[in-house]
């Protein structure tokens, strides 16, 4: 065999191998972003669900503010008669908050109403919690998604521990 033939070969697989690690390099980047985007989205999703909520728990500056006396508990609902306090409005013989943010039945809670409507929210520091409870569990999946898919793994660590820090935070001022 000519030395040139011998040359060209080792040149084409020099070439071919070149490419299969072009090939898997792009793998590898496509699959850092795609699980990116992933967790981004659950970072988002998270936001946005407990923005419902705490949006009223929060600002609470321009609502309508008062107390709320838990009567009946039914499903994830709780029902009970609404005071305003400073005049904030007009007495409400039944509102509704929901079961998990709610006290024992006949004791009173501190809630601000969504415009609008008969549903309560509860405020403070507990009520504040509580909303952003799905943004913890969406820090929670995300830590899996970054743990799993990027391999950042102190990163995940970091997300997963203020996930669960602020679930039981939320527990533990209900």
């Amino acid at each position: 065999m000519p030395k040139s033939s011998t040359r060209t070969s080792s040149v084409r697989r020099s070439r071919t191998r070149r490419m299969g690690e072009r090939a898997v390099g792009a793998l590898l980047v496509a699959r850092i972003g795609l699980m990116g985007l992933l967790a981004l989205l659950l970072l988002v999703a998270g936001v946005w669900t407990s923005w419902n909520t705490a949006q009223y728990a929060m600002l609470v500056k321009a609502r309508e503010r008062g107390t709320m006396t838990v009567k009946t508990c039914q499903g994830k609902q709780c029902t009970g008669p609404y005071v305003p306090t400073a005049g904030d409005g007009k007495p409400r013989p039944k509102v509704s908050i929901a079961q998990a943010a709610a006290p024992k039945k006949g004791e009173r809670v501190e809630v601000t109403l969504e415009p609008g409507t008969t549903h309560a929210v509860r405020t403070g520091l507990a009520g504040i919690l509580h909303a952003w409870v799905p943004f913890a569990g969406s820090l929670l999946l995300a830590a899996l998604v970054v743990a799993g898919g990027m391999r950042l793994r102190r990163t995940a660590w970091v997300m997963g521990l203020f996930g669960a820090v602020l679930l039981g935070a939320a527990f533990a001022a209900m």
